[in-house]
């Protein structure tokens, strides 16, 4: 009991020292923290904990993906892929429709069903195909329908997330809701409207060649340098995609901003051969069905580098060229749900916070100094330093702290001082026992180790499953409450026997003030 490692008292002292200065930034404002990181050495993190969207104020959007259009879309992909393919065969049908159910086949021979089901094959695997007479069905079942569904919110919210991070919003929080919906908070943004726009598009980009023949078809264009809106026959199909690109920044040329982008191989392969071969005709850009531009093609352009003109400003060639570098949304996002929270309301809930913390903070401390005496104050000087951890720690991982955060807070603070009574507890009842001090105090922890260490350790496994399965603010109670059990037991455990060795080495007392 008496000795303690040399490491370990460095340990103690170190981790004290870097808890206190870590957690400062969070109690400066940014013109502060960054005179601090002026100062301190490049390695020391100066980060302030970051606020949730209930403490800061920001936006909350519930988007709805359109699931039924993008299996309408996969059917009508399939349904050109079949008619292609029995066009080769100089295969003729009756009919080849598209409902919401899936691809209706009706055939002139039944000769020409097997044809017919290999085309169905090739077109997608996934289609189970039904025969009635001349008649064959191809839908998807409910294994197939649930694959498109998750394969197509994991690919929103990834595109999603792209364009909100890459719009300069710091710790958003994207995740799926039920079958079809994302989850959207932007903590601190003061736009929500600008981020709805690019959450909005769906960034379809293809390039058309004009064309008035029997295959084209109409895309509206977007005014460009004062024309009026027109409609404008393309074909049908494009001679080159957006999954094409590689990157895409804005830019000026000859002082108009623009979209500059740069093409893979295979699109740089393309585009050169387009280019090429269709020198002196329009060559329109579309994105989401939109014409943004159709400039004369008047070299040919080789080497995968070119840039997207149109009326554009500042603003939108930069959110153009966000849109095109995240790449397309596979279908369209409704706002279902929105709703704001001022950075007033944000306030209040922070001071409100504060107020709790700093009342149970001085509760507890009166609490245990009152019942433990002298102990009670290493106590609660080992609970400051517990709050300092916790605190660097957040800032530290920047975890973003919320309301139920600091409720998660709170709670360990209890938890910190408990294990320190379990402690004091027990070394009461050694000296009643008759044991002398030093014995008392080597029984106590050592024998009220084992209560600390399963009680912790069960309220941990707690934490790590809320976290594993909760969402948003359950998440934050569940980091923070776990960070606070992990910092307890060192405060309780560390510092508070530490500070005891030092008063007894320099008081010599001959009664515990216990």
């Amino acid at each position: 009991m008496i000795h303690i490692p040399l490491w370990k008292r460095i340990l103690v002292v170190c981790v004290v020292t870097f808890s206190f200065l870590l957690c400062v930034p969070s109690f400066l404002n940014t013109e502060q923290r960054e005179n601090l990181n002026s100062i301190l050495p490049s390695w020391i993190p100066a980060e302030a904990v970051s606020l949730g969207l209930d403490l800061q104020g920001g936006s909350y959007m519930l988007l709805e993906a359109d699931i039924p259009s993008v299996i309408k879309q996969k059917l009508e992909d399939a349904q050109v892929a079949i008619r292609t393919e029995l066009r080769n065969e100089k295969i003729d049908l009756k009919s080849l429709l598209v409902d919401p159910e899936g691809l209706s086949i009706e055939v002139n021979h039944l000769d020409h069903k097997e044809f017919v089901r290999k085309a169905i094959r090739a077109a997608d695997e996934n289609l189970t195909i039904a025969e009635d007479g001349q008649k064959i069905t191809a839908q998807y079942d409910e294994k197939a329908r649930k694959v498109i569904s998750d394969q197509t919110m994991s690919q929103s919210i990834e595109i999603v997330s792209r364009r909100v991070n890459e719009s300069g919003t710091k710790e958003p929080i994207i995740q799926r809701q039920g079958e079809n919906r994302i989850l959207v908070q932007l903590p601190g943004i003061n736009d929500p409207e600008h981020v709805k726009k690019l959450l909005g598009k769906t960034a379809k980009l293809t390039f058309h060649l004009v064309s008035a023949d029997s295959e084209s078809i109409s895309v509206r264009s977007v005014p460009m340098r004062g024309s009026p809106s027109e409609s404008i026959p393309l074909h049908r199909r494009p001679l080159l995609t957006g999954d094409m690109l590689v990157n895409a920044q804005p830019s000026f040329q000859e002082g108009a901003p623009v979209v500059s982008f740069k093409l893979n191989a295979a699109g740089a392969r393309r585009f050169c051969s387009v280019t090429t071969e269709n020198v002196g005709k329009p060559f329109a850009v579309v994105l989401d069905n939109e014409v943004i531009t159709a400039p004369r093609i008047n070299e040919p352009i080789c080497g995968g580098n070119a840039v997207i003109s149109g009326n554009f400003t500042v603003q939108e060639s930069s959110d153009t060229a966000v849109l095109l570098r995240a790449g397309a949304l596979p279908t369209s996002l409704t706002v279902v749900e929105e709703r704001s929270v001022g950075p007033s309301l944000g306030s209040d809930s922070v001071k409100a916070g504060r107020t709790a913390s700093i009342v149970a903070f001085f509760l507890i401390c009166g609490f245990i100094c009152m019942n433990y005496g002298l102990f009670g104050v290493f106590a609660s000087v080992a609970l400051l330093v517990n709050m300092a951890m916790i605190m660097a720690l957040l800032a530290m991982i920047q975890a973003t702290l919320t309301l139920p955060g600091i409720a998660g807070v709170i709670l360990t603070m209890g938890m910190a001082v408990d294990a320190n009574v379990l402690i004091f507890e027990r070394i009461r009842e050694e000296v009643r026992g008759g044991r002398s001090i030093m014995a008392a105090m080597d029984i106590g922890y050592d024998k009220a180790m084992a209560s600390i260490t399963d009680s912790n350790l069960t309220t941990l496994i707690s934490g790590i499953i809320l976290y594993v399965v909760g969402t948003g603010p359950i998440k934050g109670f569940a980091v923070t409450m776990a960070i606070g059990i992990v910092t307890s037991l060192f405060s309780a455990i560390m510092l508070t026997r530490l500070m005891l060795i030092i008063w007894m080495r320099v008081t010599k007392p001959k009664t515990l003030p216990l």
